[in-house]
């Protein structure tokens, strides 16, 4: 075989192998004495609960690197943490997902070696591998997108419940109740942050640092210095509004006018090409008739 394929081959055996050789020189003795370690003072409940926790967990962790872990809990903050892939479910999909991709591609060379096929097999592997990132970054893409066109009108529901004589916690509680987007489930996971002890100063900079858009970042900077310096909150939230709506209204012009641009490509490509050979078709078809 030529060294390119040779190196195909490489490429998907060797990760199979580490992986392997990671299961097999587990300190699982070391891994028992940490748990029962953990586990004194717990109750049997407790204990039973930590010896249920798959190893495979442990080794998912050390194939991961820290920082790409964090990276894919910043991503799960910004879709909201779903209930259906937490970290530790993630962590352990990545490596099976590839594992699985890796068989697929064993399979495909096992009928045909040769170099494509093996592209292919990497091509599989990789894929799969970073499969849940992609579901959790596009998920996380959308929410935050719902939260910046939630938020203009949020600001005003708040704003007419402070004008009314409510308080601006009470404000925000009313509008995350009424509310059934991921802005309302932020506001109300910082009134329970608020509610078990944590100063509003943090819990504000948490609901800031779950999100991406920048609308609502200003706004949390705008509500911290009013509670700083003792501004009036009802003109904070009047200002801050108004600069929502005049935001929103710019994006959607600014999306008008990238429309004509985007129907371009496709209108060359697919619509005139058709237009041309149902109406010059037959014209062609005659001038060929007449001059054969």
């Amino acid at each position: 075989m030529t060294p390119i394929a040779w190196l195909m081959i490489a490429a998907i055996v060797l990760p199979l192998a580490y992986f392997t050789w990671v299961l097999v020189t587990l300190d699982r003795r070391g891994a028992v004495a940490v748990q029962t370690n953990l586990g004194q003072g717990f109750t049997q409940s407790s204990i039973s609960a930590i010896q249920r926790t798959p190893t495979f967990l442990g080794i998912s962790k050390r194939l991961t690197p820290g920082s790409y872990e964090a990276k894919l809990d910043r991503w799960l903050a910004l879709a909201g943490r779903p209930e259906s892939m937490p970290l530790e479910k993630l962590i352990i999909s990545k490596p099976l997902l590839a594992l699985g991709g890796a068989m697929f591609g064993l399979l495909l060379i096992s009928k045909s070696p040769t170099p494509p096929i093996f592209g292919l097999a990497l091509f599989v592997t990789v894929l799969f591998y970073f499969v849940p990132d992609l579901l959790v970054y596009n998920k996380g893409i959308k929410r935050q997108e719902a939260i910046a066109l939630e938020l203009p009108n949020t600001l005003d529901q708040m704003l007419i419940s402070v004008e009314a004589g409510l308080g601006f916690e009470s404000a925000m509680a009313r509008a995350a109740e009424y509310g059934g987007g991921p802005l309302a489930q932020e506001l109300m996971r910082t009134l329970q942050d608020i509610q078990v002890g944590r100063p509003r100063q943090e819990a504000y900079a948490a609901l800031a640092a779950r999100s991406s858009v920048p609308d609502l970042r200003s706004f949390v900077r705008a509500v911290v210095q009013a509670d700083k310096y003792g501004i009036g909150i009802a003109k904070v939230l009047h200002t801050q509004a108004k600069q929502a709506r005049v935001k929103r209204r710019q994006r959607a012009e600014e999306k008008a006018m990238k429309l004509p641009v985007k129907v371009l490509f496709p209108l060359l490509f697919f619509i005139f090409p058709v237009l041309f050979i149902v109406l010059l078709g037959p014209a062609a078809i005659n001038i060929i008739e007449a001059f054969s």
